[in-house]
């Protein structure tokens, strides 16, 4: 089979969050790169996922020179309610220092990808059979078929893999050559995606199990309801999910159309090292944070900034120092919003439901939530990790 051969500085394997963060990052500062994605461009900008951007995301695109990929349809945060079995609760956050917005994740992506092309950024989709070839090397090969079944080969410097949990980039390095650490939680999410608009958001505490409503956009809504992690879509029919959202804030909700509905199992994982010869991990390839947190895209954009002022040092200067302490970097600031996580995962899921841990837990889980409102150093800890500032 023939083979059409090329070559640039940098590989980007995905076209998500990071991968379209890092193109626009290196190619405004002259470093050449390819972005290869293997879904086609409409699937790409529709997919939703997260939608928080908190302030250091915000504040990162600022000064990169590219604070339009925010414009459209991002809501600015204004702090919700917050309910505990259908007590409506004070909550007061210093929230003088946050510009963190919701913002559905194909909207960022969109704008990413728009700003991309519009500066001649060079992304591929429909890259099927991607393949990274020789990483140890001093010129990696990424090899792929495109749209129209033609064989292709690029030769590289370095290779970003930004393709998700389950995307190749992870799976080409030897398995004996990475530790994960991982972690579990004893319940799930139903996840729905409804056409109700939610401003802002808020989130319950309740016997039966959280509940939570978060925008994304100003016409449609996620909302979450704890579960068990046995449970399936077909248990939760519509007038269930209405049911359980109303019984777990106390209040009438806006019913309206259920769009999506599925099972997301909770989960904490990270992957040590996140680079392996000339291939770099980021965002979701290198480590999964539970939704709970909503740092998601913190940590994905975290990882794209490191990343990215390395690269540029090292095509600027011949200096690899960045480049060879990019793991070491990342992963301190990665256990730290682990930590926060897994703290507010468990807080805010055993301070109503007692069937995982019992009575005991609850109490010390509404015991740590009540110091939110009542220490002025805990709420200012709080506020740090949930703007990403900390």
């Amino acid at each position: 089979m023939t083979e059409t051969r090329e070559n640039t500085t940098v590989v980007i394997v995905g076209a998500g969050v990071a991968g379209l963060t890092l193109g626009n990052f290196l190619l405004r500062n002259g470093v050449d790169c390819i972005v290869l994605e293997k879904h086609p461009r409409a699937y790409v900008e529709q997919r939703q996922r997260a939608g928080t951007i908190d302030t250091f995301g915000v504040r990162m695109f600022r000064e990169w020179g590219l604070e339009e990929v925010l414009a459209g349809d991002p809501i600015p945060h204004s702090q919700g309610g917050f309910y505990i079995d259908g007590e409506a609760m004070p909550i007061d956050v210093d929230d003088d220092d946050n510009e963190s917005l919701y913002c559905p994740q194909q909207v960022l992506v969109r704008n990413l990808t728009d700003v991309f092309l519009r500066a001649g950024g060079d992304l591929r989709y429909e890259a099927a059979d991607v393949a990274l070839e020789d990483i140890t090397g001093e010129r990696p090969l990424v090899r792929y078929r495109n749209a129209g079944g033609t064989a292709k080969v690029i030769d590289c410097d370095l290779i970003a893999g930004c393709d998700g949990f389950r995307g190749v980039s992870r799976r080409t390095i030897p398995a004996s050559a990475l530790t994960e650490y991982s972690h579990a939680y004893g319940y799930s999410w139903l996840s729905v995606l409804a056409a109700v608009p939610t401003n802002p958001s808020s989130m319950a505490i309740h016997s039966l199990g959280l509940a939570g409503m978060i925008p994304r956009g100003p016409h449609a809504s996620r909302i979450y309801l704890q579960c068990a992690v046995d449970d399936t879509p077909e248990q939760w029919p519509d007038a269930r999910i209405w049911n359980e959202l109303e019984a777990r804030f106390g209040t009438p909700v806006s019913a309206g159309e259920i769009l999506d509905k599925r099972i997301v199992p909770l989960r904490s994982v990270v992957f040590d090292p996140m680079s392996y010869g000339r291939l770099y991990l980021l965002g979701d390839a290198a480590h999964i944070v539970p939704p709970m947190s909503a740092k998601g895209i913190h940590l994905a954009l975290h990882d794209t900034e490191i990343f990215a002022r390395a690269v540029i040092r090292q095509v600027k200067e011949g200096d690899r120092r960045l480049l060879d302490s990019y793991s070491e970097t990342c992963l301190p600031h990665i256990w730290n919003y682990q930590a926060f996580a897994t703290w507010i995962t468990d807080t805010m899921h055993n301070a109503g439901f007692t069937g995982y841990e019992g009575e005991f837990r609850k109490q010390i889980a509404r015991a740590e939530l009540q110091r939110q409102f009542t220490s002025d150093a805990a709420n200012k800890l709080f506020s740090e990790l949930t703007t990403g500032t900390n």
